[in-house]
């Protein structure tokens, strides 16, 4: 007869061979146990990946006389297997492991075009309770539970989970799917990827309930940090796992894929190439922004933001400079204003800046010579912004938070805090915040009234120069010399701690690429990935 067709699934079992290490040890006596045993062992017989098991998980397993897993195209026959195809040392006590580990190894059609039947099991002994009928899946094509299918969609669901488990979040959210459609069904479980997250994280995550939050997407996030960060373990120390390159000249970054722009006191704009990190030359190669043989700016580079390939630079010369980083960093316009620019945000309208004149500012990068609008909301200087189509979000000296709409060209809402706030990240739904006193806030958003719902000690001894948040990573720096990697839970859980021989000035993440600025001219970059 023809031997079985090696399909998807058996492909599928085969990911997990390095992931079972024990040898195969006789399930325990009762049905969630041996459900554990082959959750756990399900691609490990004899050293082969098994084909595909039987579709029935109801106690009824095939007879203990099949050969299979080895692809010899030997027949099959009545009684034990023997050869070095067999299990060493099977069980013969126990019928139930040996029908076990005959339903692992899967029916294999025999070489003989009429074998003889297979004996039925012998029947369990009277202590052992017959295990429990178990949940299944659809067929491959889609049908009904009790079908043909056979191989994985014939496991519980819980069993899919566990195995799921094992594989990276980003596999099981982009190769599951392409399987079949009951295998797309369990990659799109949200109840499932909220448990694993949280299983993940450990604690309370999101810290608010947001009403589009992608559990999928975070778990991919939170699990590629954990991977990065060495995080995973239960009692992870507080150590540094990656070591970072030091780029020697400069302050706050915006860190991308393959260009990471520093600026610093020396007033300068420096741009680094990162494709050259880990290759043949030293280190990557830069290039200072501007012609003027003063430097970029005629005052300290203080803030820098950037959207798509346009990059601009704000400094105490009280000016906004315009880089096209596609023309090899040719200066492409300038933003003049009345006093020091301490903060800038680049939406893909407008550009934001805030100064130490106490005004918020935005600009059309098309043409930046005028504001578009301008505001005078706060009664000290602007440290920190942020903003996003509609809303401008500020803080200020004066320890207030100040929420602009940008369509009604007016103050929002105006929030009394206890301290001021010096570095932000927001993601439309949420605000979080650091503060001169070392603690992080965060703010939920509720069409554009913000409330402080948590304020966090991180560990910081001062202030937070630096914050950078997602669903699944947090990072801040300190001018206490450290920065510190979180897991963004309520309360957030740090799983990492870098400590520098200056104060850190500020922290850009994008992609596989970390950067923090420090007050000794020097950036510090980690670069994960190949």
């Amino acid at each position: 007869m023809v031997r079985p067709h090696v399909g998807p699934f058996r492909r599928f079992l085969m990911t997990y061979r390095p992931l079972s290490p024990r040898p195969f040890r006789r399930p325990r006596k009762t049905s969630v146990g041996a459900a554990s045993g082959f959750g756990v062992r399900a691609a490990r017989i004899d050293g082969v990946a098994t084909a595909a098991p039987s579709d029935d998980v109801s106690g009824r397993y095939p007879g203990s006389g099949s050969r299979c897993g080895r692809g010899d195209g030997d027949a099959a026959g009545p009684g034990p297997v023997p050869g070095p195809g067999a299990m060493e040392d099977p069980p013969a006590a126990d019928p139930r492991a040996q029908e076990f580990a005959d339903r692992l190894r899967g029916p294999v059609d025999a070489a003989d075009p009429e074998p003889e039947p297979p004996p039925a099991p012998d029947p369990p002994p009277a202590s052992v309770p017959p295990p429990v009928p178990a949940l299944r899946r659809p067929s491959p094509t889609g049908g009904v539970p009790g079908g043909s299918g056979g191989g994985l969609l014939a496991l519980p669901l819980e069993l899919l989970l566990r195995i799921c488990g094992f594989l990276a979040a980003r596999e099981v959210r982009a190769v599951l799917p392409r399987v079949c459609r009951a295998l797309r069904d369990v990659s799109r479980d949200a109840v499932a990827w909220r448990v694993r997250l949280r299983r993940r994280a450990r604690g309370a995550l999101p810290v608010l309930e947001e009403k589009d939050f992608d559990p999928a997407a975070a778990c991919v996030e939170l699990e590629e940090h954990l991977q990065r960060w060495g995080g995973g373990g239960r009692h992870a120390p507080l150590l540094p796992r990656p070591r970072p390159l030091r780029l020697r000249g400069h302050r706050p970054p915006p860190a991308g894929g393959s260009l990471c722009v520093s600026g610093a006191r020396d007033r300068t704009v420096n741009l680094w190439d990162l494709r050259q990190l880990g290759g043949a030359q030293s280190g990557p190669t830069v290039k200072a922004l501007g012609s003027e043989p003063g430097g970029t700016h005629k005052g300290w580079v203080w803030c820098l933001a950037a959207a798509g390939t346009t990059l601009c630079s704000g400094s105490w010369d009280s000016t906004v400079k315009l880089w096209d980083l596609e023309a090899e960093g040719q200066q492409c316009g300038e933003i003049r204003e009345r006093a020091a620019v301490l903060c800038l945000s680049f939406c893909p309208d407008a550009i934001i800046t805030g100064t130490y004149d106490k005004t918020v500012a935005a600009y059309d990068p098309r043409a930046p010579q005028a504001p578009v609008r301008s505001y005078k909301p706060h009664s000290s200087a602007v440290l920190a912004l942020a903003a996003d189509d509609r809303l401008i979000v500020s803080g200020s000296e004066d320890r207030t938070l100040v929420v602009i709409d940008r369509r009604a060209d007016g103050v929002l809402q105006r929030l009394q805090l206890q301290h001021y706030l010096l570095s932000m990240s927001y993601r439309g739904t949420q605000l979080w915040a650091g503060d001169n006193q070392g603690r992080v806030h965060v703010f939920g958003n509720s069409d554009g009234r913000f409330r402080a719902e948590r304020r966090f000690d991180v560990g910081h001894r001062l202030q937070i120069t630096g914050l950078w948040q997602n669903e699944g990573s947090l990072y801040t720096t300190s001018t206490d010399r450290t920065m510190r990697i979180h897991v963004p839970t309520d309360p957030p859980r740090t799983i990492c701690s870098w400590t520098h021989d200056d104060v850190l000035n500020g922290i850009s993440v994008e992609g596989d690429v970390v950067a923090a600025a420090s007050g000794g001219l020097s950036v510090e970059v980690w670069k994960f990935g190949g």
